[in-house]
């Protein structure tokens, strides 16, 4: 199971750090929109994202290949954050203001905001597996526009920023918040199924 996970949750955790690099350095509504690139990759390619794979999981069994995605997705990140800090060190100063944006909201905050990032995320990834890429296209704006806080995209933005603030408490308690966040956005659409069907 790690050797089919992990090599291609490492490959989507790259792929979620372009769409985050052309976010940067162009910002705005085109930004959001260029970001799209990384996940349309993702779907296509049939890799291994968190936020892309949390929301269709199994009740048993699926947990540690979870788990090995998410890792995977944040090695990519490293890996990206490392070249671009390097080689695009502009792109360290926005980072870095993202970053600290989201400890200025703190983790109740950053907690809520990444429930809609999830549900986007996977509602995107649900049209897309039926071929209807639309949705897909448009998910990634809406939520950089909506400020939903993503963890993939979030780890690649955090290993960008200054050493001091990478590696704070502080820091570390919202991207847990943020990886719960989006796990319970990505299950909200079961939840609501759950419920309506038992009606």
């Amino acid at each position: 199971m790690f050797r089919k996970t992990f090599p291609p949750a490492i490959l989507a955790g790259i792929c979620i750090s372009i769409g985050c690099v052309v976010n940067l350095r162009t910002g705005g509504l085109a930004g959001a929109v260029l970001f799209a690139f990384g996940l349309t990759t993702v779907v296509y390619y049939g890799l291994k994202l968190y936020t892309g794979t949390a929301g269709f999981i199994r009740r048993h069994g699926d947990w540690p290949m979870l788990l090995t995605v998410l890792l995977g997705n944040i090695v990519g990140c490293l890996l990206s954050a490392l070249t671009i800090a390097y080689a695009q060190p502009d792109c360290i100063a926005p980072a870095t203001d993202i970053v600290s944006s989201r400890l200025a909201k703190g983790p109740v905050a950053c907690t809520l905001l990444a429930i809609g990032c999830g549900f986007i995320m996977t509602t995107a990834v649900q049209f897309a597996r039926q071929g209807k890429m639309l949705a897909l296209l448009l998910g990634v704006p809406v939520f950089i526009l909506c400020g939903f806080t993503h963890s993939i995209a979030d780890a690649f933005y955090f290993m960008l920023a200054p050493a001091d603030i990478l590696f704070s408490p502080a820091l570390l308690i919202i991207y847990i918040g943020e990886v719960a966040g989006n796990f319970v956005g990505c299950n909200l659409y079961r939840a609501v199924l759950k419920v309506m069907s038992a009606e």
